[in-house]
């Protein structure tokens, strides 16, 4: 900084010829125009007429401050210091809203006679003594603080070597003056081409060579033009009250100055919040659980939010708004604004609720109501599911929170239900073999679950015999469930082709009672019944003997497993 501005320094020595050939001999003139101080309009007049260029006589401008306890010199230390403020902070003093009874007294002020200068510089005050107006001593003390912070490191000395009156002009400006210009315009523009290359090319570069590549030209690259413009305006708002432009310039200057200074800082931590956004991104890829990476989206939407919130109230106060007002007024109104927004907050509650009862998270396929799909995020309103149509479906937290919420991605086993139907010429020994090998083929299976499953012949239906067929895969995905499913049932066809079991399907047989020349089809039943039971009473022993030899066979494979638990164990 002080580099910079010991060139600025050398740079606008190279105006002084220029400058003192403008100038006048009027300050060395031995008449002195007459003054007034018999007003507050006439004081501060008197202050500001003399100090102007074609008018400059800083001995009569001191006359607004007290000479009693202070030298001429001093006091116009203090008029020029004060003029220059007033200047550079474009604060245009409207004479014919200032009192011109001398008399005047401040009702405010407890009646005093005393008037405030400017809203902007409440500590800028006039007050009678005697018969004329001076600036008060409390004025006074703060003049020389408001000049430093007008005028910080050091800027003010360069004003020192700037030409106080000249009456050579063109449009308005002074020719110095469009020196110093162009002067600050090509600093300006040499400090931007400096800052973007830096931040383009040679940070940029040196974050790729780390590995930082997708935040170097996603992230840091952006960041360029907002660094070199607010190193602009910053370079402005050191140097340009210097130039001691019009005050009605000056006016509009400070104006785009305390607009673009917040606007580019905050755009500039606007960006950063992406960054931080990476960052922890990187950390919600360590943990197991998905709840931070439903947190980061909405961390990041929350900061962007409140960057711009914060920076538009920036602006505003720096437009001289009461933002203390507007914030007052919102309290005020929160009521109403409730009542107005009670959707909103609805869905605001709502995504808090989804959030502590983590119903679902990122990627889990949820079935809610008619709304089918895949999470995709999770916002303050409203959450975002992709349905197996492609398509995407804003559905408000407020109302996700009241419906009933099917989870599948938190499903330890995935269910595979069906009924594989043979036709009713099969034997029974060839349906107790398949159905044995069907269930083979489920303990065989690396991802089925082999502690529980049902393999059954279960029901006489229309047209065929139904094997009731009901197992569980342990696979996390619907893709591999699918996987699972298409390697079981080529199992399944491949044993009823080994054991020559054919697969039914919807038919219908018309049976002809009589026809010529030909006997009918319906058997004939036996009519002695003493022969019908003993057939009943085989029949029973012998399903009475399969019975017993399934439920040895049952035990021995409960035996089986107990010695296989107590071996391992």
């Amino acid at each position: 900084m002080k580099r910079t501005i010991a060139l600025a320094s050398y740079l606008l020595l190279f105006t002084l010829p220029i400058t003192l050939w403008g100038q006048n001999d009027a300050s060395q003139a031995n008449d002195l125009p007459d003054y007034s101080l018999s007003t507050p309009r006439a004081t501060v007049e008197t202050h500001l007429r003399y100090l102007q260029p074609e008018s400059y006589y800083p001995e009569l401008a001191a006359k607004s401050f007290q000479q009693t306890n202070r030298s001429e010199q001093e006091a116009i230390e203090l008029a020029v210091k004060l003029k220059q403020v007033l200047d550079a902070e474009g604060i245009l003093i409207e004479l014919d809203n200032l009192p011109s009874e001398p008399n005047y007294v401040d009702s405010a002020q407890n009646n005093r006679h005393v008037v405030q200068l400017t809203e902007q510089h409440p500590q800028i005050t006039l007050e009678r003594i005697g018969e004329n107006w001076y600036y008060s001593e409390k004025a006074a003390r703060a003049i020389p603080t408001m000049h430093r912070s007008t005028y910080p490191f050091g800027v003010d000395r360069l004003l020192k070597l700037l030409p106080k009156q000249g009456s050579n002009t063109l449009l308005g400006l002074q020719y110095w003056q469009y020196v110093a210009l162009f002067i600050l315009i090509f600093m300006c523009f040499l400090l931007h081409r400096g800052l973007t290359w830096l931040f383009a090319r040679v940070i940029t570069r040196m974050l790729h060579r780390w590995g930082y590549k997708t935040i170097a030209l996603k992230y840091i690259r952006p960041l360029a033009i907002p660094i070199s413009m607010l190193g602009v305006v910053g370079v402005i708002w050191l140097f340009e009250p210097i130039l001691l432009l019009p005050v009605k310039m000056q006016h509009y200057i400070v104006i785009a100055v305390r607009v673009a200074l917040p606007f580019f800082a905050f755009s500039i931590l606007y960006r950063l919040v992406d960054v931080l956004g990476v960052y922890m991104d990187k950390l919600a890829e360590r943990t197991e659980t998905k709840l931070d990476d439903q947190l980061v989206p909405l961390v990041r939407k929350a900061l962007r939010t409140f960057v711009v919130v914060i920076g538009v109230l920036v602006i505003l106060q720096n437009l001289n708004v009461n933002v203390t007002a507007i914030l007052a007024g919102l309290s005020i109104g929160g009521l109403a604004l409730a009542l107005a927004a009670q959707d909103t907050l609805k869905n605001f509650f709502g995504s808090v609720m989804i959030f502590l009862d983590r119903p679902f998270q990122i990627g889990h396929w949820i079935t809610a109501g008619e709304i089918d799909g895949t999470v995709e995020e999770v916002g303050f309103r409203s959450t975002r599911v992709r349905t197996f149509r492609n398509s995407l479906v804003s559905v408000p937290n407020g109302k996700l929170a009241d419906m009933v919420i099917d989870n599948h991605g938190l499903r330890k086993y995935r269910r595979f239900f069906t009924h594989i139907a043979v036709t009713y010429d099969t034997p029974p020994h060839l349906i107790d073999l398949f159905v044995k090998g069907l269930k083979e083929i489920v303990a065989n299976h690396p991802d089925t679950r082999k502690d529980y499953y049902e393999v059954h012949l279960n029901e006489f239906g229309d047209s065929s015999l139904n094997v009731f067929f009901y197992i569980f895969f342990e696979v996390p995905s619907w893709s591999e469930e699918l996987r699972g499913r298409h390697e079981v049932m080529l199992e399944v066809i491949h044993l009823a082709e080994r054991l020559g079991i054919r697969f039914a399907f919807p038919t219908q047989t018309l049976h002809v009672e009589t026809f010529p020349e030909k006997k009918p089809d319906t058997p004939e039943m036996e009519e002695d019944l003493n022969k019908l039971k003993k057939e009943v009473v085989a029949f029973l022993e012998e399903s009475k003997a399969r019975q017993e030899i399934r439920q040895q066979e049952r035990d021995g494979g409960e035996k089986a497993i107990g010695g296989t638990e107590a071996s391992d164990s």
